[in-house]
C-alpha cells in the first residue's frame, strides 16, 4: 500500500484524522488555505486558536476539527521565502516533522498536508515539494501509527511539482522513499 499520496482536492473536504493548516504566527486565520480551514471549521476553531497564543515559525499546534470532517487540525507556521539563506529549508522541514510528531502523539492514522509556504509566503514550488516529500517519506519509514499521508495540492503547477518530487524521491536508492 502506498502510504504517501499526492492529490489535488479541497483539503477542507477530506475525511482524515487531521488536516494541517498552513497558518500564520497568530493562528487567528488569514487568507488561502488558512482562511478556508477557518471558514469551514466555524467560529469555534478561532475561539480555540485564541487560547493557544500563537505559534512560532517551524512549530505546530493541535486543535479540534469542529465542523470539518476531521478530528483535528494541526496548525503549522511555514517560513516566508527570503531567498533560502535565512534558514527557510530547515524551518519548512520542521513544519512537517512537528506536525507528524503531533499526529503520532495522538495516535492518528491519516493526515493531509497543504503545500506549506507555497502561497503568499512565496516558497519556490519545486524546493518546497522536495522538502515535503523527503521529510514525510523519512518519517513514514519509522512510523507505526500513520497509515496514509496525503500531500494536497491546489492547482496544476503545484500538483506537477509535488508529483515530480515524489518521482525523484522514488528513484533514489533505499531507504529514501
Amino acid at each position: 500500500m502506498l502510504r504517501l499520496e499526492i492529490i489535488e482536492t479541497d483539503i477542507t473536504r477530506l475525511a482524515v484524522d487531521a488536516i494541517v493548516n498552513a497558518a500564520n504566527e497568530s493562528l487567528l486565520g488569514g487568507g488561502g488555505v488558512d482562511g478556508a480551514i477557518h471558514r469551514a471549521a466555524g467560529p469555534e476553531l478561532l475561539a480555540e486558536c485564541r487560547t493557544l497564543h500563537g505559534c512560532p515559525t517551524g512549530q505546530a499546534r493541535l486543535t479540534r476539527g469542529y465542523k470539518l470532517p476531521v478530528r483535528y487540525v494541526i496548525h503549522t507556521v511555514g517560513p516566508i521565502w527570503h531567498g533560502g539563506n535565512q534558514g527557510e529549508p530547515a524551518l519548512l522541514a520542521s513544519c512537517y516533522r512537528e506536525s507528524l510528531a503531533l499526529a503520532e502523539q495522538h495516535g492518528l492514522q491519516t493526515i493531509a498536508f497543504p503545500a506549506i509556504s507555497c502561497g503568499v509566503y512565496g516558497y519556490p514550488l519545486d524546493q518546497a515539494a522536495r522538502i515535503a516529500v523527503d521529510t514525510v517519506a523519512a518519517h513514514l519509514q519509522t512510523s507505526r501509527n500513520l497509515q496514509k499521508v496525503y500531500l494536497v495540492c491546489f492547482g496544476a503547477a503545484t500538483l506537477a511539482a509535488y508529483r515530480q518530487a515524489l518521482s525523484d524521491c522514488a528513484n533514489l536508492p533505499p531507504p529514501s522513499c
